[in-house]
């Protein structure tokens, strides 16, 4: 299993590097993966799950290495790491939608009315995120039109330079499918140790169920997604028929996984480089 984490950072800084190189920001390879693995020890220590890709700018920023391309200029260098988060965003949604179709046509998932009642709230809850998110932008424009419109002109042409033609947004698709490949080898792995495969619970089950959990972590509301997690498996496998606890185990045994993955970083961060 960790051996799979270490592909998946290698994958994932690859991924950072082609992007910054479609940005014409200088970053070695080699660089690259020290940089993410201690970006994803700090996301397992700190709130928000972020913090470690917003630490990764900065050094990158304040420090940038590789051959000179274009004077590395900071916003370019932010846009890097953001961009590729959302190219595994941009990957993982659809993907979500794809798994809960399957599943939902496959007559595993049954909706209890405690359970529905539950996905309104939550839904509810998040169409007032983005309403208050859009008030708040337009407040902003008010204030602050024109620069706004300026960074996000910026934004969009920084967007296009790494996703825009078939080269391009294939290997970043392709790439983000084998991260999260590596995700969901990381969980079967784990659940066949556990021996959770075979009780009712096929690999592709079981794969459908932990992308979903995947993408509630994505919600950078604790330290590395713990109780957002294990919540999020709480709900799903009476889903879909399985027992709450199941999931619960099988979430706390990945969150302990992928934190021995992340300790690497720890070893960036007391070196001081």
């Amino acid at each position: 299993m960790l051996g799979v984490s270490v592909v998946q950072v290698a994958l994932s800084a690859w991924r950072w590097w082609f992007t910054a190189r479609r940005l014409r920001v200088s970053l070695k390879y080699p660089v690259a993966m020290r940089e993410y693995y201690l970006a994803g020890f700090l996301n397992q220590v700190l709130p928000g799950g972020v913090m470690g890709d917003v630490n990764r700018a900065w050094r990158h920023a304040r420090a940038p290495v590789g051959e000179p391309l274009s004077g590395n200029p900071t916003r370019a260098i932010i846009h890097a790491v953001m961009l590729e988060r959302l190219s595994g965003q941009l990957v993982l949604l659809p993907v979500a939608v794809l798994a809960t179709t399957a599943l939902w046509l496959g007559g595993r998932f049954e909706l209890q009315a405690a359970y529905a009642g539950t996905s309104l709230s939550a839904g509810a809850g998040m169409v007032a995120l983005v309403l208050a998110g859009v008030g708040a932008s337009l407040m902003f424009r008010r204030k602050n039109g024109s620069r706004l419109g300026s960074y996000l002109r910026n934004l969009g042409a920084d967007l296009r330079k790494a996703f825009y033609g078939w080269r391009n947004a294939c290997l970043q698709c392709l790439t983000s499918l084998l991260v999260l490949g590596t995700y969901l080898a990381v969980f079967l792995l784990l659940a066949a140790d556990m021996d959770v495969l075979g009780q009712g619970v096929s690999p592709w089950m079981l794969a459908g169920l932990c992308v979903l959990l995947l993408l509630a972590m994505a919600v950078p509301v604790t330290i590395s997604g713990w109780g957002v997690r294990e919540g999020a498996a709480a709900l799903l496998w009476p889903l879909a028929g399985l027992p709450a606890e199941q999931g619960v185990a099988l979430s706390v045994g990945y969150g302990a996984m992928v934190f021995l993955a992340s300790l690497p970083g720890a070893l960036v961060l007391v070196s001081g480089r």
